[in-house]
């Protein structure tokens, strides 16, 4: 008895996530179909974080470790996907910890 009740608990949550990732996804573009000027401004921050992707992608290693094999990583196409998304983490993590700081020192001295 336990077990169906879990299992339908399971089947709700599922469908809840369905709902809202919907509503989340479908919402917002239907009122970016009444303003065409946000849509522009989302395409800008897509541009800018596939630049950035682009600027980590190139700057990182293609190398296959004995580690890295072992964790699934098995060509060097995905090693170098992989760390390029990390490299992209890290520099989009310093621009929010400097705009961070920024705004801060620009609040206390105003």
């Amino acid at each position: 008895m336990e077990q169906i009740i879990v299992n339908i608990g399971i089947i709700v949550a599922y469908i809840l996530i369905v709902i809202g990732v919907v509503t989340a996804v479908v919402f917002p573009l239907i009122n970016a179909m009444s303003e065409p000027k946000t849509l522009v401004k989302s395409g800008i921050g897509v541009a800018a974080i596939l630049v950035v992707f682009g600027i980590g992608y190139a700057l990182s290693d293609s190398a296959l470790t004995a580690k890295f094999i072992q964790s699934g990583v098995e060509t060097e196409g995905l090693s170098k996907m992989i760390g390029g998304a990390l490299t992209m983490v890290y520099l989009l993590m310093g621009v929010a910890i400097i705009g961070i700081v920024y705004t801060e020192f620009s609040k206390a001295f105003k």
